[in-house]
């Protein structure tokens, strides 16, 4: 089961929404934009607890 989540794409600052599936170990993937279509780094985050937070950056400041 995916997770939804809202991000502002580093880009052209639009909020997108993305799918994450929920992971045990933290992890990093490229999605593209679906307003600019721009690569953007979306980085997931599971801390001891198994909670999950999501950030996303541009291609220069990943």
């Amino acid at each position: 089961m995916l997770d939804t989540v809202l991000i502002d794409c580093p880009y052209c600052g639009e909020p997108i929404e993305i799918y994450v599936e929920p992971a045990e170990e933290s992890h990093r993937y490229i999605e593209d934009c679906s307003v600019c279509c721009r690569p953007i780094t979306v980085s997931v985050q599971v801390d001891i607890d198994g909670e999950m937070s999501v950030s996303a950056s541009s291609q220069d400041d990943a």
